[in-house]
């Protein structure tokens, strides 16, 4: 069994083919980033435009890639939420025409299943139970992951996600857009301990999260010890193991909590180094292991959204063809796959 992924929820257009027994057979990935770099971050209405062009090029890539033809796909998935509404929609409207035409099933698709299962696509997956960090520029949750579709939401970011918390730093500290991996490279140069910025809502109980003060912190810091380059990189530092070590805290809470071992983290911040090493020392002290997806998996991207959509294809959760975006969608409200 075939299927082809269409991702289209922000500012990256990914299409994949996955096949149950071969695994995955193609994918092409266009990132948006020179398009919205002069603006210092994404436009919705540039970014649905965008993804207009490039999806349907990037699908007949894919098809050839796999040297398939529509009659070789026995469904198509695409990403349904949550995202920029004009986006979804691209994605939707291109999906299910997809489907109609080549009288297949169309399956809509979480985007944040996606990320939590893209490590699926690697040679040693995890197995459940696990844990799952998900961040990215849009979200931060920590979640309980017992089965495909299972999901209990044990904390989220309450402001600001991880991800969009790096890029609005990044920016205050004049790194080009998108500014996370620019400063992550950028703190590589910094020396630890010049700085010691706080570790925001953990020295109260519970698993939720903010990182929108980190921002100010850092402003004020940048505004009392100038912005000489050695400056900069020992803030980015300091600003960087304040977010791997918040989030370190509360992943070992969380394990504590659950008494899960293994760790999955996914999402575009899933591929910053500090906080890879800081998760694989907190999982080996509890005799555990971390997985996460290849760094190509770990942004935006068609392969995860073709797994996920094999997934819920094989468990019957397909749709009519009517038009849906779902920009706010709980991953809390997915359903169980039965046929596990």
């Amino acid at each position: 069994m075939r299927i082809i992924g269409i991702e289209t929820s922000c500012d990256e257009t990914g299409v994949a083919i996955y096949d149950d027994e071969k695994g995955l057979l193609a994918h092409q990935l266009y990132s948006q980033i020179k398009l919205h770099a002069d603006y210092g971050g994404v436009v919705p209405e540039l970014a649905s435009r965008d993804h207009v062009k490039k999806a349907v090029p990037l699908i007949k890539q894919a098809m050839a890639d796999a040297n398939l033809t529509p009659a070789d796909i026995d469904g198509v998935a695409y990403t349904a939420g949550p995202g920029l509404v004009g986006a979804l929609l691209v994605g939707s409207t291109i999906g299910r025409s997809l489907a109609y035409a080549w009288n297949v099933p169309a399956v809509p698709v979480h985007h944040m299943e996606g990320h939590l299962l893209a490590p699926m696509l690697e040679d040693t997956p995890p197995e459940f139970p696990f844990l799952a960090l998900l961040v990215s520029g849009g979200h931060t949750m920590i979640v309980e992951v017992r089965a495909i579709g299972d999901y209990k939401i044990l904390g989220e970011s309450i402001d600001d996600a991880a991800g969009e918390a790096f890029d609005k730093t990044a920016k205050l500290m004049g790194l080009d857009y998108p500014g996370g991996p620019l400063l992550a490279k950028l703190a590589e140069k910094g020396h630890a301990g010049r700085f010691k910025f706080p570790r925001p809502m953990t020295d109260r109980p519970g698993l939720d999260m903010s990182f929108s003060g980190l921002k100010t912190f850092t402003a004020n810091t940048i505004a009392a010890q100038g912005n000489d380059e050695q400056t900069r990189a020992d803030i980015a530092y300091a600003f960087q193991e304040a977010v791997c070590d918040t989030l370190v805290i509360k992943c070992r809470r969380a394990l504590e909590q659950t008494g899960l071992k293994r760790i999955v983290i996914a999402g575009g911040v899933s591929a910053n180094k500090a906080l890879r090493q800081a998760l694989e020392m907190l999982a080996a002290k509890r005799g555990g292991a971390v997985y996460y997806p290849r760094t190509e998996f770990c942004t935006d991207n068609g392969a995860m959204i073709a797994y996920a959509g094999m997934q819920r294809l094989k468990n019957g959760d397909v749709t009519d063809l009517s038009l849906e975006a779902k920009p706010r969608w709980p991953i809390d409200q997915l359903n169980p796959i039965t046929n596990q």
